[in-house]
Protein backbone atom coordinates (compact mmCIF):
# COMPACT_ATOMS: atom_id res chain seq x y z
CA UNK A 1 0.00 0.00 0.00
CA UNK A 2 2.87 2.36 0.86
CA UNK A 3 4.58 1.62 -2.46
CA UNK A 4 1.34 2.27 -4.30
CA UNK A 5 0.94 5.67 -2.64
CA UNK A 6 4.56 6.46 -3.41
CA UNK A 7 4.03 5.61 -7.07
CA UNK A 8 0.91 7.74 -7.21
CA UNK A 9 2.80 10.67 -5.67
CA UNK A 10 5.67 10.18 -8.06
CA UNK A 11 3.36 10.13 -11.06
CA UNK A 12 1.53 13.22 -9.81
CA UNK A 13 4.80 15.03 -9.27
CA UNK A 14 5.97 14.03 -12.72
CA UNK A 15 2.69 15.20 -14.23
CA UNK A 16 3.06 18.60 -12.54
CA UNK A 17 6.60 18.91 -13.83
CA UNK A 18 5.35 18.10 -17.33
CA UNK A 19 2.65 20.74 -17.00
CA UNK A 20 5.21 23.35 -15.89
CA UNK A 21 7.68 22.43 -18.63
CA UNK A 22 4.94 22.51 -21.25
CA UNK A 23 3.75 25.90 -19.95
CA UNK A 24 7.26 27.35 -20.01
CA UNK A 25 7.83 26.09 -23.54
CA UNK A 26 4.49 27.54 -24.65
CA UNK A 27 5.36 30.95 -23.20
CA UNK A 28 8.83 30.86 -24.79
CA UNK A 29 7.33 29.93 -28.17
CA UNK A 30 4.80 32.76 -27.89
CA UNK A 31 7.61 35.21 -27.14
CA UNK A 32 9.70 33.93 -30.05
CA UNK A 33 6.67 34.32 -32.33
CA UNK A 34 6.47 37.96 -31.20
CA UNK A 35 2.95 37.72 -29.83
CA UNK A 36 1.52 40.96 -28.46
CA UNK A 37 1.56 41.85 -24.78
CA UNK A 38 -2.20 41.14 -24.35
CA UNK A 39 -1.70 37.71 -25.97
CA UNK A 40 1.19 36.92 -23.61
CA UNK A 41 -0.94 37.94 -20.65
CA UNK A 42 -3.79 35.68 -21.85
CA UNK A 43 -1.41 32.70 -22.02
CA UNK A 44 0.02 33.58 -18.61
CA UNK A 45 -3.46 33.75 -17.03
CA UNK A 46 -4.57 30.49 -18.67
CA UNK A 47 -1.51 28.67 -17.32
CA UNK A 48 -1.89 29.94 -13.76
CA UNK A 49 -5.66 29.84 -13.50
CA UNK A 50 -6.49 26.62 -15.35
CA UNK A 51 -3.38 24.46 -15.23
CA UNK A 52 -1.97 25.39 -11.83
CA UNK A 53 -5.31 26.25 -10.22
CA UNK A 54 -4.16 29.60 -8.80
CA UNK A 55 -7.42 31.24 -7.77
CA UNK A 56 -6.65 34.94 -7.32
CA UNK A 57 -3.92 37.03 -8.89
CA UNK A 58 -2.90 40.63 -9.50
CA UNK A 59 0.14 41.56 -11.59
CA UNK A 60 1.75 45.00 -11.36
CA UNK A 61 4.33 46.12 -13.94
CA UNK A 62 6.30 49.36 -14.22
CA UNK A 63 6.21 51.53 -17.31
CA UNK A 64 6.22 55.23 -16.54
CA UNK A 65 4.40 54.31 -13.34
CA UNK A 66 3.28 51.16 -11.56
CA UNK A 67 0.22 49.77 -13.33
CA UNK A 68 -1.96 46.70 -12.89
CA UNK A 69 -1.65 44.83 -16.20
CA UNK A 70 -3.55 41.67 -15.16
CA UNK A 71 -6.02 40.63 -12.48
CA UNK A 72 -8.51 37.82 -12.02
CA UNK A 73 -10.45 36.18 -9.20
CA UNK A 74 -11.02 39.50 -7.41
CA UNK A 75 -14.23 41.36 -6.59
CA UNK A 76 -15.48 44.44 -8.43
CA UNK A 77 -14.20 46.59 -5.56
CA UNK A 78 -10.71 45.87 -6.90
CA UNK A 79 -11.47 47.21 -10.39
CA UNK A 80 -9.27 50.24 -9.74
CA UNK A 81 -6.21 48.89 -8.00
CA UNK A 82 -3.65 51.33 -6.66
CA UNK A 83 -0.05 50.21 -6.29
CA UNK A 84 1.09 50.35 -2.69
CA UNK A 85 4.62 51.63 -2.13
CA UNK A 86 5.27 49.11 0.67
CA UNK A 87 5.66 46.45 -2.01
CA UNK A 88 8.93 48.02 -3.10
CA UNK A 89 10.60 46.91 0.12
CA UNK A 90 9.93 43.25 -0.72
CA UNK A 91 12.91 41.58 -2.38
CA UNK A 92 12.05 37.87 -2.03
CA UNK A 93 8.92 35.72 -2.18
CA UNK A 94 7.09 36.21 1.11
CA UNK A 95 3.76 36.74 2.75
CA UNK A 96 2.51 40.33 2.93
CA UNK A 97 3.64 41.69 6.27
CA UNK A 98 2.25 45.23 6.13
CA UNK A 99 -1.38 45.97 7.04
CA UNK A 100 -1.93 49.44 5.61
CA UNK A 101 -3.77 49.27 2.29
CA UNK A 102 -6.47 47.36 0.43
CA UNK A 103 -4.08 44.86 -1.15
CA UNK A 104 -2.90 43.53 2.21
CA UNK A 105 -6.50 42.79 3.18
CA UNK A 106 -7.10 40.45 0.25
CA UNK A 107 -3.73 39.03 -0.79
CA UNK A 108 -1.23 37.09 1.30
CA UNK A 109 1.70 36.30 -0.98
CA UNK A 110 3.99 38.60 -2.96
CA UNK A 111 6.34 37.43 -5.71
CA UNK A 112 8.76 40.21 -6.70
CA UNK A 113 10.44 40.16 -10.11
CA UNK A 114 13.73 42.04 -10.26
CA UNK A 115 16.36 42.67 -12.92
CA UNK A 116 19.60 43.25 -11.03
CA UNK A 117 18.48 45.85 -8.47
CA UNK A 118 15.52 47.17 -10.47
CA UNK A 119 11.98 45.94 -9.69
CA UNK A 120 10.10 45.02 -12.87
CA UNK A 121 6.92 43.46 -11.52
CA UNK A 122 5.06 42.25 -8.44
CA UNK A 123 2.65 39.29 -8.44
CA UNK A 124 0.11 39.21 -5.62
CA UNK A 125 -1.63 35.93 -4.81
CA UNK A 126 -4.46 35.26 -2.39
CA UNK A 127 -5.84 31.75 -2.73
CA UNK A 128 -4.91 30.38 0.68
CA UNK A 129 -7.71 28.33 2.27
CA UNK A 130 -7.30 28.19 6.05
CA UNK A 131 -9.86 25.31 6.28
CA UNK A 132 -7.61 23.03 4.24
CA UNK A 133 -4.58 21.36 5.73
CA UNK A 134 -2.84 20.72 2.43
CA UNK A 135 -0.64 23.30 0.77
CA UNK A 136 -2.52 25.59 -1.66
CA UNK A 137 -1.70 25.78 -5.39
CA UNK A 138 -0.22 29.23 -4.93
CA UNK A 139 2.22 28.02 -2.28
CA UNK A 140 3.23 24.87 -4.17
CA UNK A 141 4.05 26.68 -7.39
CA UNK A 142 5.65 29.92 -6.13
CA UNK A 143 9.15 29.40 -7.61
CA UNK A 144 7.69 28.39 -10.97
CA UNK A 145 5.28 31.34 -10.98
CA UNK A 146 8.23 33.63 -10.30
CA UNK A 147 10.21 32.09 -13.18
CA UNK A 148 7.29 32.23 -15.61
CA UNK A 149 6.51 35.83 -14.63
CA UNK A 150 10.16 36.79 -15.05
CA UNK A 151 10.31 35.31 -18.56
CA UNK A 152 7.12 37.09 -19.61
CA UNK A 153 7.90 40.46 -18.00
CA UNK A 154 11.40 40.57 -19.54
CA UNK A 155 9.81 39.86 -22.93
CA UNK A 156 7.30 42.68 -22.39
CA UNK A 157 10.14 45.00 -21.33
CA UNK A 158 12.06 44.07 -24.48
CA UNK A 159 8.98 44.90 -26.55
CA UNK A 160 8.82 48.31 -24.88
CA UNK A 161 12.52 48.93 -25.49
CA UNK A 162 12.20 47.85 -29.11
CA UNK A 163 9.20 50.11 -29.62
CA UNK A 164 11.07 52.98 -27.97
CA UNK A 165 14.07 52.32 -30.23
CA UNK A 166 11.81 52.44 -33.30
CA UNK A 167 10.21 55.66 -32.09
CA UNK A 168 13.62 57.13 -31.29
CA UNK A 169 14.88 56.24 -34.76
CA UNK A 170 11.80 57.85 -36.31
CA UNK A 171 12.27 60.99 -34.23
CA UNK A 172 15.96 61.03 -35.14
CA UNK A 173 15.05 60.83 -38.82
CA UNK A 174 12.53 63.63 -38.45
CA UNK A 175 15.12 65.76 -36.65
CA UNK A 176 17.63 65.14 -39.42
CA UNK A 177 15.04 66.25 -41.96
CA UNK A 178 14.20 69.28 -39.80
CA UNK A 179 17.89 70.14 -39.56
CA UNK A 180 18.20 69.98 -43.33
CA UNK A 181 15.14 72.18 -43.75
CA UNK A 182 16.43 74.64 -41.16
CA UNK A 183 19.77 74.89 -42.95
CA UNK A 184 17.88 75.97 -46.07
CA UNK A 185 16.58 78.99 -44.14
CA UNK A 186 20.08 80.34 -43.58
CA UNK A 187 21.81 82.28 -46.36
CA UNK A 188 23.69 79.98 -48.72
CA UNK A 189 26.59 82.45 -48.87
CA UNK A 190 27.77 85.51 -47.00
CA UNK A 191 29.29 88.71 -48.41
CA UNK A 192 32.96 88.51 -49.29
CA UNK A 193 33.48 91.53 -51.51
CA UNK A 194 35.90 94.45 -51.61
CA UNK A 195 33.73 96.52 -49.26
CA UNK A 196 32.39 93.92 -46.86
CA UNK A 197 33.36 90.52 -45.45
CA UNK A 198 31.23 88.32 -43.19
CA UNK A 199 31.54 84.93 -41.56
CA UNK A 200 29.23 82.89 -39.30
CA UNK A 201 29.76 79.98 -36.94
CA UNK A 202 26.66 78.22 -35.68
CA UNK A 203 26.55 75.32 -33.21
CA UNK A 204 23.01 74.23 -32.28
CA UNK A 205 22.88 72.56 -28.86
CA UNK A 206 20.51 69.98 -30.29
CA UNK A 207 20.05 68.97 -33.91
CA UNK A 208 17.85 71.96 -34.54
CA UNK A 209 18.23 75.23 -32.71
CA UNK A 210 16.71 78.62 -32.04
CA UNK A 211 19.54 80.90 -33.12
CA UNK A 212 19.04 82.74 -36.40
CA UNK A 213 21.21 84.86 -38.67
CA UNK A 214 20.54 86.41 -42.05
CA UNK A 215 21.98 88.81 -44.61
CA UNK A 216 19.63 90.35 -47.17
CA UNK A 217 20.63 92.81 -49.89
CA UNK A 218 17.87 95.39 -50.38
CA UNK A 219 19.65 97.17 -53.22
CA UNK A 220 23.11 97.17 -54.79
CA UNK A 221 24.57 99.32 -52.00
CA UNK A 222 22.63 98.36 -48.87
CA UNK A 223 22.14 95.16 -46.94
CA UNK A 224 20.27 94.29 -43.79
CA UNK A 225 21.83 91.70 -41.51
CA UNK A 226 20.70 90.29 -38.19
CA UNK A 227 21.42 87.82 -35.42
CA UNK A 228 18.61 86.53 -33.21
CA UNK A 229 18.09 84.09 -30.35
CA UNK A 230 14.76 82.42 -29.59
CA UNK A 231 14.23 81.53 -25.93
CA UNK A 232 14.60 77.83 -25.26
CA UNK A 233 16.15 75.11 -27.40
CA UNK A 234 15.15 72.36 -29.78
CA UNK A 235 12.15 72.00 -32.05
CA UNK A 236 9.90 74.61 -30.42
CA UNK A 237 12.61 77.27 -30.69
CA UNK A 238 13.41 76.21 -34.26
CA UNK A 239 9.76 76.59 -35.30
CA UNK A 240 9.57 80.13 -33.97
CA UNK A 241 12.93 80.88 -35.60
CA UNK A 242 11.60 79.77 -39.00
CA UNK A 243 8.54 81.96 -38.40
CA UNK A 244 10.83 84.92 -37.74
CA UNK A 245 12.84 84.25 -40.90
CA UNK A 246 9.74 84.09 -43.09
CA UNK A 247 8.23 87.19 -41.51
CA UNK A 248 11.38 89.26 -41.98
CA UNK A 249 11.49 88.41 -45.69
CA UNK A 250 7.85 89.47 -46.11
CA UNK A 251 8.25 92.69 -44.12
CA UNK A 252 11.27 93.75 -46.17
CA UNK A 253 9.10 93.77 -49.30
CA UNK A 254 7.21 96.83 -48.07
CA UNK A 255 9.61 98.57 -45.67
CA UNK A 256 13.35 98.75 -45.01
CA UNK A 257 12.95 101.05 -42.02
CA UNK A 258 14.49 99.29 -39.02
CA UNK A 259 12.02 100.73 -36.52
CA UNK A 260 9.03 99.58 -38.58
CA UNK A 261 10.62 96.16 -39.07
CA UNK A 262 11.12 95.67 -35.32
CA UNK A 263 7.56 96.83 -34.54
CA UNK A 264 6.09 94.39 -37.06
CA UNK A 265 8.26 91.49 -35.87
CA UNK A 266 7.28 92.17 -32.27
CA UNK A 267 3.60 92.12 -33.23
CA UNK A 268 4.01 88.78 -35.00
CA UNK A 269 5.96 87.12 -32.17
CA UNK A 270 3.59 88.49 -29.53
CA UNK A 271 0.56 87.13 -31.40
CA UNK A 272 2.08 83.73 -32.22
CA UNK A 273 4.01 82.92 -29.05
CA UNK A 274 1.41 84.33 -26.61
CA UNK A 275 4.25 85.60 -24.35
CA UNK A 276 5.34 81.97 -23.80
CA UNK A 277 8.50 82.60 -25.80
CA UNK A 278 10.47 85.67 -26.76
CA UNK A 279 13.28 86.65 -29.11
CA UNK A 280 16.36 88.77 -28.72
CA UNK A 281 17.39 90.44 -31.98
CA UNK A 282 20.24 92.55 -33.27
CA UNK A 283 19.38 94.00 -36.68
CA UNK A 284 21.44 96.44 -38.73
CA UNK A 285 21.40 98.16 -42.12
CA UNK A 286 24.71 98.98 -43.78
CA UNK A 287 25.48 101.14 -46.82
CA UNK A 288 28.77 100.12 -48.45
CA UNK A 289 29.11 103.53 -50.15
CA UNK A 290 28.39 105.90 -47.28
CA UNK A 291 29.87 103.45 -44.69
CA UNK A 292 26.91 104.32 -42.49
CA UNK A 293 25.50 101.58 -40.24
CA UNK A 294 22.12 101.89 -38.50
CA UNK A 295 21.11 99.32 -35.91
CA UNK A 296 18.52 98.38 -33.28
CA UNK A 297 19.32 95.98 -30.46
CA UNK A 298 16.16 94.30 -29.14
CA UNK A 299 17.37 92.83 -25.86
CA UNK A 300 20.27 90.98 -27.50
CA UNK A 301 23.81 90.57 -26.17
CA UNK A 302 25.49 93.78 -27.24
CA UNK A 303 27.75 93.15 -30.26
CA UNK A 304 31.33 94.36 -29.93
CA UNK A 305 32.41 97.03 -32.42
CA UNK A 306 36.05 97.91 -33.11
CA UNK A 307 35.84 101.28 -34.89
CA UNK A 308 38.32 104.18 -35.14
CA UNK A 309 40.66 102.11 -32.95
CA UNK A 310 38.09 102.14 -30.15
CA UNK A 311 35.82 99.50 -28.67
CA UNK A 312 32.11 100.10 -28.11
CA UNK A 313 29.14 97.91 -27.25
CA UNK A 314 26.14 98.19 -29.55
CA UNK A 315 23.33 98.22 -26.98
CA UNK A 316 20.89 100.88 -28.17
CA UNK A 317 17.41 99.62 -29.01
CA UNK A 318 14.46 98.21 -27.11
CA UNK A 319 13.28 95.29 -24.99
CA UNK A 320 13.04 91.66 -26.09
CA UNK A 321 10.51 90.94 -28.81
CA UNK A 322 7.31 89.13 -27.87
CA UNK A 323 7.11 90.24 -24.25
CA UNK A 324 4.73 93.19 -24.68
CA UNK A 325 2.83 94.90 -27.44
CA UNK A 326 3.20 97.60 -28.49
CA UNK A 327 6.86 98.30 -27.78
CA UNK A 328 6.99 101.34 -25.54
CA UNK A 329 10.32 102.74 -26.67
CA UNK A 330 12.70 102.05 -29.54
CA UNK A 331 16.07 103.75 -29.88
CA UNK A 332 18.00 103.54 -33.16
CA UNK A 333 21.68 104.40 -33.44
CA UNK A 334 23.75 105.36 -36.50
CA UNK A 335 27.49 104.79 -36.70
CA UNK A 336 29.97 105.90 -39.34
CA UNK A 337 32.47 103.09 -39.76
CA UNK A 338 36.18 103.58 -40.28
CA UNK A 339 38.19 101.52 -42.73
CA UNK A 340 38.67 97.94 -41.47
CA UNK A 341 36.17 98.37 -38.64
CA UNK A 342 35.14 94.99 -37.17
CA UNK A 343 31.81 93.96 -35.63
CA UNK A 344 31.47 90.78 -33.60
CA UNK A 345 27.92 89.67 -32.72
CA UNK A 346 27.05 86.54 -30.76
CA UNK A 347 24.21 84.79 -28.95
CA UNK A 348 24.16 84.19 -25.21
CA UNK A 349 25.18 80.56 -25.65
CA UNK A 350 28.76 81.87 -25.87
CA UNK A 351 28.76 83.84 -22.61
CA UNK A 352 26.66 81.21 -20.82
CA UNK A 353 29.52 78.70 -21.11
CA UNK A 354 30.72 77.63 -17.67
CA UNK A 355 34.06 76.24 -16.57
CA UNK A 356 34.70 73.88 -13.65
CA UNK A 357 34.90 76.87 -11.28
CA UNK A 358 31.35 77.92 -12.23
CA UNK A 359 32.68 80.98 -14.08
CA UNK A 360 31.22 82.33 -17.34
CA UNK A 361 33.01 83.47 -20.47
CA UNK A 362 33.45 87.22 -19.97
CA UNK A 363 32.73 89.99 -22.47
CA UNK A 364 36.10 91.53 -21.55
CA UNK A 365 37.87 88.40 -22.78
CA UNK A 366 35.89 88.48 -26.02
CA UNK A 367 36.95 92.11 -26.48
CA UNK A 368 40.61 91.15 -25.95
CA UNK A 369 40.36 88.38 -28.54
CA UNK A 370 38.75 90.75 -31.06
CA UNK A 371 41.39 93.44 -30.53
CA UNK A 372 44.25 90.94 -30.78
CA UNK A 373 42.82 89.51 -34.00
CA UNK A 374 41.44 92.69 -35.58
CA UNK A 375 43.59 92.28 -38.71
CA UNK A 376 42.62 88.63 -39.20
CA UNK A 377 39.85 87.41 -41.46
CA UNK A 378 36.31 87.10 -40.12
CA UNK A 379 36.66 83.32 -40.29
CA UNK A 380 39.83 83.40 -38.15
CA UNK A 381 38.23 85.74 -35.61
CA UNK A 382 35.33 83.33 -35.13
CA UNK A 383 37.73 80.41 -34.85
CA UNK A 384 39.77 82.28 -32.24
CA UNK A 385 36.61 82.93 -30.21
CA UNK A 386 35.55 79.30 -30.44
CA UNK A 387 39.02 78.02 -29.55
CA UNK A 388 39.01 80.16 -26.42
CA UNK A 389 35.49 79.02 -25.47
CA UNK A 390 36.43 75.37 -25.90
CA UNK A 391 39.58 75.75 -23.82
CA UNK A 392 37.72 77.77 -21.19
CA UNK A 393 34.99 75.18 -20.58
CA UNK A 394 37.41 72.25 -20.29
CA UNK A 395 35.40 69.09 -19.60
CA UNK A 396 32.18 71.02 -18.99
CA UNK A 397 29.43 70.70 -21.65
CA UNK A 398 28.05 73.41 -23.89
CA UNK A 399 24.66 74.43 -22.50
CA UNK A 400 22.96 76.32 -25.33
CA UNK A 401 22.99 77.12 -29.03
CA UNK A 402 25.98 79.26 -30.04
CA UNK A 403 26.03 81.60 -33.03
CA UNK A 404 28.76 84.10 -33.90
CA UNK A 405 28.57 86.65 -36.73
CA UNK A 406 31.69 88.65 -37.57
CA UNK A 407 31.70 91.52 -40.09
CA UNK A 408 34.69 93.42 -41.43
CA UNK A 409 33.97 96.73 -43.13
CA UNK A 410 36.92 97.20 -45.51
Amino acid sequence: MSDERSNIKSKASSAVKDVKLSALLEMTKAINNNLSTPQLLDIYQEILENRLNVGKLVLFSFDTEWTCILKYGVDSEYNHLVFEEELLSIKEIETISYTNGNLSKRFEIVIPVYHKQTPLAFVLLGDLDEKKLEMSSAIKHLPFIQTLTNVMIVAIENKKLYKQAIQKAAIQKELELAKGMQNLLFPSSLPNIDELEMDVMYFPHQQVGGDYYDVIWINENECIFCLADVSGKGVAAALLMSNLQAALRVILKYTQNLTEIVIDLNQLIYDNAKTEKFISLFIAKYNIRSRKLNYINAGHNAPILYNNEKISLMDKGCTLLGISNPLNFIEKESVLLSKNAVLFAYTDGLTDILNSNDENVSVDELINILVNNKKASCDMINKAMMYYADEFKGEMPFVDDIAMLTCKFK
